[in-house]
């Protein structure tokens, strides 16, 4: 079975890090982008299986990238899980109207949790 790719769209340079050791050490292949720009061009360029995306991103925001990747036939099933800061109930539910598969509060995560999300959306 081939590797699948995961997309890390985030600006944090440190928990993009963090996301990307242990997602290697569990199997998966990661991409990065910095921001919210080069996070769509890297969705089109290197079609993803899965997206973890951040919302406060410079350039577009991560609910412009979510809206650009899931209103393209290209990329419209590639599965998103948001990963913020922002935890208002009106931010999650965007992101879940949007079209992300799940959504998860930085403040509240836990890097064995994302794992096994990913498992079970790529399953």
């Amino acid at each position: 079975m081939s590797k699948k790719n995961i997309l890390i769209v985030e600006d944090d340079q440190f928990f993009r890090e963090l996301l990307k050791k242990k997602l290697t050490s569990v199997g998966f292949s990661i991409i990065e982008a910095s921001n919210g720009e080069e996070g769509v061009e890297k969705v089109k360029s290197k079609k993803p299986d899965l997206i973890i995306l951040d919302l406060l991103l410079p350039n577009i925001d991560g609910f412009e990238v979510l809206s650009k990747v899931k209103t393209s036939s290209d990329t419209s099933s590639t599965p998103v899980i948001i990963v913020s800061n922002l935890g208002q109930q009106e931010d999650i539910e965007k992101g879940m109207k949007l079209g992300a598969n799940d959504y998860l509060i930085k403040s509240q995560f836990d890097i064995e949790s994302i794992v096994s999300k990913i498992n079970n959306i790529l399953k």
